[in-house]
């Protein structure tokens, strides 16, 4: 009956420990919602791995001095759902499924609010620990934050070269202009490295990189141009 009793407890308090550390975890993700982030796990896992090597560049830019060629530019590349998915898109995650079943190469099917949840806060990887902790942020980063802050944070936090983060660095970097300033064509080239922006080159773009911005300039095109997020 006593050890009945005693596990008992363990059961409740570790249900208390669980709830508790599931409030906690969305502190955070509250206040991402009027801060905007000084930085994110992925600059600081660049710094702990480049500590001797080059600098991180990091300049944050507010959604209106960021260019609208970019904004639409990113979402075509990397999510044509956003505006009207909750978090996750089901229909790429299948097809990304059948891909990997048929033995065929897949991106993966991450949304850009769950890209911006794993840069701020999470690792690369493919644990269920990482996954699971992706998702549960994921829902609560789409309920508290509107999708342009959630678009606006994933254009200064992602990484766009070797120390480069955010918009406002790639585009002083490799434009020598403002991010507000940038056109389609710049817009699409960056947006074509997203996948992989330390293998990929926007100085000096491979012929994969170059077919990718044009693929991303048609779909832009498909989806209207930049007044498909006038809405958000």
């Amino acid at each position: 009956m006593r050890n009945q009793t005693t596990l008992t407890k363990i059961r409740r308090w570790s249900l208390y420990l669980l709830f508790s550390l599931l409030l906690l975890s969305i502190i955070p993700v509250i206040l991402l919602r009027w801060v905007d982030p000084i930085t994110s796990s992925f600059m600081l896992q660049y710094q702990w791995k480049n500590s001797s090597n080059q600098a991180l560049d990091y300049q944050w830019r507010d959604w209106n001095q960021l260019s609208p060629q970019l904004k639409i530019a990113v979402v075509a590349a990397e999510d044509q759902n956003f505006p009207t998915h909750h978090g996750f898109d089901f229909k790429s995650i299948i097809n990304a499924l059948k891909q990997r079943q048929q033995g065929q190469s897949s991106r993966g099917a991450s949304t850009i609010s769950q890209q911006v949840i794993k840069n701020m806060w999470l690792w690369s990887g493919q644990s269920w620990v990482r996954k699971g902790l992706e998702a549960w942020l994921t829902i609560v980063l789409e309920t508290i934050c509107s999708k342009q802050r959630i678009l606006e944070i994933y254009l200064n936090i992602a990484q766009w070269g070797s120390g480069q983060f955010g918009a406002q660095a790639a585009s002083r970097h490799y434009f020598n202009k403002n991010a507000k300033q940038l056109n389609r064509y710049e817009a699409a080239l960056l947006a074509a490295v997203l996948p992989n922006p330390v293998e990929f080159s926007v100085n000096n773009p491979s012929q994969y990189t170059h077919d990718r911005q044009r693929w991303i300039l048609r779909q832009i095109k498909s989806l209207g141009g930049s007044g498909y997020l006038s809405d958000i």
